[in-house]
């Protein structure tokens, strides 16, 4: 039986609910957990908006995604070809990143710190991805997305 959780992350509108308010500027409401990432579709070019937890926040410049759904994911497919993006989170908005996909060694240590961090989340999150995609939580791919010192083209705001 499919848990409510793999259920949830299944439904587009219910995944996609957060975009409009984080793009209006109330991304700290999710306190820093949640991202709205901004990428250009491999295909059409066009912006693409996805929201996603933020696994690690190693630094302020730093910020670790995961790819739950795996290679699949029409983001994670995306940023493979082109891994400029945008990101708000927190107070940060609209702030220049690059992605890249972290070797399994350093993705290990990431999901080992998430584990020690939250260890209730990982356990609920480890079972959604499961559910969801029949992968374990240290099988899916994790992105780091670089985040830019300075805000560029005009278009960024907050720290």
């Amino acid at each position: 039986m499919v848990s409510i959780g793999a259920k949830a992350l299944r439904t587009r509108w219910f995944v996609r609910m957060p975009i409009p308010l984080m793009r209006a500027g109330f991304g700290f409401l999710f306190g820093g957990r949640l991202l709205l990432l901004e990428h250009t579709g491999r295909k059409s070019g066009r912006e693409r908006f996805v929201a996603l937890e933020a696994v690690d926040r190693p630094t302020k410049d730093r910020v670790i995604i995961a790819s739950g759904f795996g290679e699949k994911s029409q983001w994670y497919q995306n940023l493979q070809a082109n891994p400029n993006c945008r990101v708000w989170i927190g107070f940060l908005r609209n702030r220049a990143a690059t992605a890249r996909t972290l070797p399994a060694e350093e993705a290990s240590a990431i999901v080992e710190r998430y584990r020690v961090k939250y260890p209730k989340a990982y356990d609920k999150l480890a079972g959604v991805i499961e559910d969801a995609t029949g992968r374990s939580i240290e099988a899916i791919p994790y992105v780091e997305l670089v985040l830019a010192k300075h805000p560029q083209n005009g278009r960024s705001s907050g720290a």
